[in-house]
């Protein structure tokens, strides 16, 4: 995984593409062999009265997609949810332990512990590496102060471009429940004269698309906003205490 993915706390490309694919074709096959045929069969026994049926109202192609995309999301989010409890003991914690703060830090020797260590690539050790190599060039504390606060709003960048994917979809699930609403309309609107001579279970059955396309696209987005401000308060609190540890542990080995 590149720097880039670490930081932004993302899986790679190839395994965010395996797992779009597994969830579209176990939804697919989900929706194939249980959820279409239970609604056929309500709908077959009880007519119109079916409409109210947990199977009629999922069984649309835009309630699967928008269940696809919200296991999707929910992917990312978890993921990025277990990196940051994974790695969130060394948020607050002294980074160079065995380095006395009372003597001057014996600048080398830390940056060639923190590079070589598993976690070098993570949000807290790349602002210290990033830090110490400011001291190294300038020997000024005050300027390796300023690249922890560099560093830092990188990293809060980082994390907010992220979660552009996570963003997106959330818009897109309601828009496609939209896109159900319009098609269930222009088939009842086909409809109308049939209606008009007495036959409505059609344009009901169409307006029932229409409507459960919304319904079951906005309950999706409501749950997947909670999850997304969840993980938006856990990216803010593993910011606030990178910088906190750095400003408290970072700066008194450079005090030195």
């Amino acid at each position: 995984m590149n720097k880039e993915n670490t930081l932004s706390m993302n899986p790679s490309f190839l395994v965010s593409g395996g797992v779009f694919l597994f969830i579209f074709a176990l939804v697919h096959f989900l929706f194939a062999g249980f959820i279409r045929p239970a609604a056929e069969k309500v709908m077959a026994t009880a007519g119109t009265a079916s409409l109210s049926s947990f199977w009629v109202i999922l069984k649309d192609i835009e309630q699967q997609v928008c269940i696809s995309l919200m296991l999707f999301c929910i992917f990312l989010m978890v993921y990025k949810l277990w990196k940051l409890l994974d790695e969130e003991e060394i948020y607050s914690r002294d980074l160079l332990p065995e380095h006395n703060k009372d003597t001057p830090l014996n600048v080398d020797k830390a940056l060639d512990e923190l590079s070589s260590s598993s976690y070098s690539d993570t949000p807290a050790y790349s602002t210290w590496i990033n830090c110490i190599r400011r001291f190294k060039n300038t020997q000024n504390v005050q300027h390796a102060a300023d690249a922890i606060h560099a560093s830092v709003e990188n990293i809060a960048a980082q994390l907010e471009s992220g979660n552009n994917v996570i963003r997106y979809i959330i818009w897109a699930i309601p828009s496609i429940g939209f896109v159900g609403t319009v098609r269930g309309i222009g088939a009842a609107l086909a409809q109308a004269d049939a209606a008009l001579d007495g036959d409505i279970a059609g344009m009901t059955a169409s307006l029932g698309v229409a409507f459960n396309s919304t319904l079951v696209a906005l309950f999706i987005s409501l749950i997947l906003m909670l999850l997304m401000h969840l993980l938006n308060g856990r990216q803010d609190t593993m910011v606030i205490r990178t910088q906190e540890s750095c400003e408290h542990h970072l700066l008194s080995h450079l005090h030195n």
